[in-house]
């Protein structure tokens, strides 16, 4: 099979789909791997280190998206890659399909055949090809919101660790998730005083257990989110239905009761955002300040630590990457469960029900899709 990588080219997405050692696991199986030239230049992949891994280099990104049967992506396709699409390719990367009703309908309108990294699903619900940009999102989401909470751009002046004498600020976390948990870990660790809430009270049990009661675990519900979130200085959105659209936790009505230069990071904007007040931003661009609150709603956290994030990321989709050029999409994805859950579009019809029911589409179950 011919696995195509092109360079990412969404506002400041510094990272890429496979690594050199990704490409030389390809290689070793008999597929051709096609890279963009400066393609990993982003994350300190020159091409050199593609060579040498066996890669075949190409000048621009239309060489790859027309001959490869597989592309390896980081981001959903952007409208400039709308032309390139086609019937029967197979688009590997993070969808995000029920934010974007424009990408869902290009994909049905080619008849690409569309794997979402973030719809992969094990058998215990797990979501493996998120997990780790969830956890680096997580931990990112402390940084980015102590740096809002700065006077210069709009917040309160609050320095989330407090000083001798002087209270730390208060944190909550909505989500225990992997994404959640991560921030929690990452506020606790500086010492501020952080709530974490979410309708598992065994996710809850879990923070609570590993971080040494050093945090507040609360059950979700209307009276606690508002509670915490009209107290909090900074809340971090970790919300998240695989495929679907993120639930709105937050109203209008209660980001205006948050403390005027409070701050509210909400990591799931590639799923809608967790905030009626929430709408994408870019790292060029990352705040506003809505209802006296600064935002920060950027579509690709990880983008900010693109050497890691890359890393991270092909650690985790290369074997099922290599599933689907081994195997062919069918055997790969009557073989894998967890792949087939991934299936989000095949010729022009959607295969996951989330997507469908974001946009009012019809349905058709992968096993129909997949037969050999």
């Amino acid at each position: 099979m011919i696995v195509g990588v092109p360079k990412e080219i969404k506002v400041e997405e510094n990272r890429v789909a496979v690594t050199p050692t990704g490409v030389a696991a390809f290689v070793a199986r008999g597929h051709k791997v096609l890279i963009e030239k400066n393609a990993g230049s982003g994350s300190g992949l020159t091409d050199r280190a593609y060579e040498g891994a066996g890669a075949t280099l190409v000048d621009s990104a239309k060489e790859v998206w027309q001959q490869a049967d597989l592309v390896m992506k980081v981001k959903e396709p952007q409208p400039s890659e709308f032309p390139l699409l086609r019937e029967g390719l197979i688009l590997l990367t993070y969808l995000h399909l029920a934010a974007s009703e424009s990408v869902t309908r290009v994909l049905l309108d080619k008849k690409v055949t569309g794997i979402g990294y973030e719809t992969i699903q094990l058998d215990d619900g797990s979501l493996p090809l998120l997990t780790p940009m969830s956890e680096i999102a997580g931990r990112l989401s402390i940084q980015v919101g102590a740096w809002c909470l700065q006077a210069e751009n709009g917040g309160r002046g609050i320095l989330l660790e407090g000083a001798s004498g002087v209270r730390p600020g208060k944190v909550v976390i909505i989500g225990a998730g992997i994404s959640g948990a991560a921030a929690c870990h990452v506020a606790v660790g500086i010492g501020a005083d952080v709530s974490i809430i979410d309708i598992n009270p065994t996710k809850l049990r879990y923070v609570h257990d590993i971080l040494g009661g050093h945090v507040t675990t609360l059950m979700s519900n209307r009276a606690n989110i508002e509670e915490e979130v009209a107290g909090a200085d900074l809340v971090i959105g970790c919300v998240l239905i695989p495929g679907a659209r993120a639930p709105k936790l937050i109203s209008r009505n209660l980001t205006k009761r948050m403390k005027p230069g409070s701050a509210l990071v909400d990591i799931c904007i590639d799923q809608g955002g967790c905030a009626e007040t929430s709408r994408p931003t870019t790292h060029r661009q990352p705040i506003y300040v809505e209802e006296e609150v600064v935002h920060y709603c950027v579509t690709n956290m990880p983008a900010i630590v693109p050497n890691t994030s890359t890393y991270a990321l092909t650690n985790s989709t290369l074997s099922y990457g290599l599933m689907l050029a081994n195997r062919g999409f069918s055997q790969a994805l009557a073989r894998n469960k967890a792949l087939a859950k991934g299936l989000n579009t095949f010729g022009g019809k959607v295969t996951h029900e989330g997507v469908a029911t974001a946009f009012n589409l019809p349905l058709s179950p992968v096993e129909e899709v997949i037969r050999p």
